[in-house]
């Protein structure tokens, strides 16, 4: 990551995420490591006790990323080398963190190309129940091709279309959301009435993509809407952010371009009558981190040579979309890929990375392998702090969604010792400002729509 000298904070407090998928050792290699939890995606005690955790460092969220399907099939014996293969449903896993925390906002990854969205309006609201308001859902379209495999489909959607799908997806969800006022189950045994049916809407819904009719069958959640997490960066994606998104997941390894990319979907809020502190910049970004910058490069080099390099190829064909990159010179650079059925966004980023630091494609499958096309920090604690300060007051990010390169390790270093020096810095709380998610973010509860027609009639 590209940085350079601190500006100011302007009151702002920096938001800190947890990202955990499969294993939870985000780095290719870092299941391998002594001390990694190989199997932390199939262990609920252990991961109870990594949001506790989190919790005790009073981070705003614990982001459960996930897909529909298993990458790599194709190529067995490669994929067997590689972790992340068996993930629980987030949805689930989350219900059952809400039950081991109290402040730790709990975000699952659910695609909306295959999924409905009543099931997931409703599994979504009944977490934000659960868990007494700190619910939150991550939009993705899904990137990776085989999934439709799994849903009587033939090929990927094309990107245009997912986009399309995804908008009218969430507008769905979010009427759901609002299908009974916050007031409407009176539950009053004396005069045997359990709702009241003035404060029951329909949706009425139809669309290209769906039909529904509505009323969603759980109550209106603690936080009016959970929390709405876009993880895109095309055009579309950064639309549909500056749409509904209170928090942006962003992959941006360069200062300049983060910059640009913060400025650009804050900008967009206006025309949807948004303020652009109500939405959140947060880019993934992984910490290889240590007492010393030598010990901390020591763990990276350690952790690079534990990849083989077929699995990084194969990792790096499968973030392009199925372009097979061993077609190419692996010592030659990285030739243009045209759009596909991947993220566009996510394919302009691994050029731009190429391209920057002159990378070879061997060189950028081992550079995928370890941090996919996020920004990667290797430093010192006190390092780790002035480069976050950095893109903090510079004005690239509200917060980071930080990608553990092997767990437990990288999130108790975290909560140990970056934590504690990002609050003397006084760039970080001390304690959470709320029970909610919403409250801890500082994103306000969204009225229902029901509500302001009411008030505007």
């Amino acid at each position: 990551m590209e940085t350079r000298g601190a500006g100011t904070t302007g009151g702002r407090k920096m938001r800190l995420s947890m990202f955990m998928t499969g294993d939870s050792n985000y780095h290719m290699a870092g299941w391998r490591l002594p001390g990694s939890r190989p199997d932390l995606g199939v262990q609920i005690r252990e991961w109870a006790e990594v949001a506790r955790k989190c919790e005790s460092g009073k981070l705003d969220m614990m982001f459960i990323a996930d897909g529909p399907g298993v990458s790599g099939t194709e190529d067995p014996e490669t994929m067997s080398l590689s972790a992340r293969i068996d993930r629980m449903d987030p949805i689930a896993t989350q219900s059952a963190l809400a039950m081991a925390t109290e402040r730790l906002g709990l975000v699952a990854t659910i695609s909306t190309s295959y999924n409905e969205p009543f099931n997931l309006a409703r599994a979504v609201a009944s977490l934000d129940h659960i868990s007494a308001g700190r619910a939150g859902w991550n939009i993705v379209t899904s990137g990776n091709k085989t999934d439709a495999l799994n849903f009587n489909l033939d090929t990927h959607t094309p990107h245009g279309e997912r986009y399309e799908r995804a908008e009218e997806f969430v507008d769905v969800v979010r009427g759901l959301w609002d299908s009974w006022d916050d007031d409407a189950f009176v539950r009053d045994k004396a005069a045997g009435r359990y709702v009241d049916p003035a404060k029951m809407h329909f949706l009425g819904h139809r669309g290209k993509h769906f039909q529904v009719r509505g009323p969603l069958n759980v109550p209106r959640p603690p936080q009016g809407h959970p929390i709405l997490v876009q993880a895109g960066s095309s055009e579309p994606g950064m639309n549909l952010s500056a749409r509904v998104a209170d928090v942006v997941f962003t992959s941006q390894s360069g200062l300049k371009s983060a910059k640009i990319f913060y400025d650009n979907v804050k900008s967009r809020c206006d025309r949807y009558g948004r303020s652009p502190d109500h939405m959140k910049v947060m880019p993934g970004t992984l910490l290889f981190m240590g007492r010393t910058n030598e010990e901390a490069r020591e763990k990276y080099d350690k952790l690079q040579s534990l990849i083989p390099l077929k699995v990084a190829l194969q990792r790096l064909t499968n973030n392009l979309g199925g372009v097979d990159v061993t077609q190419f010179d692996l010592d030659g650079p990285l030739p243009d890929i045209p759009p596909n059925s991947a993220r566009v966004s996510s394919i302009e980023s691994y050029l731009i990375i190429a391209r920057r630091e002159g990378l070879t494609v061997r060189q950028m499958a081992m550079r995928s392998a370890a941090a996919k096309h996020h920004g990667a920090l290797i430093g010192s604690y006190k390092q780790i702090c002035d480069e976050l300060e950095c893109w903090f007051t510079e004005g690239a990010a509200d917060g980071f969604n930080i990608l553990p390169s092997d767990a437990p390790g990288a999130i108790n270093d975290l909560v140990d010792h970056v934590v504690p020096e990002l609050q003397r810095r006084g760039l970080f709380r001390v304690e959470y400002e709320g029970r909610t998610l919403r409250e801890n973010l500082g994103v306000p509860r969204p009225e229902s729509r029901y509500s302001l027609n009411r008030q505007s009639a």
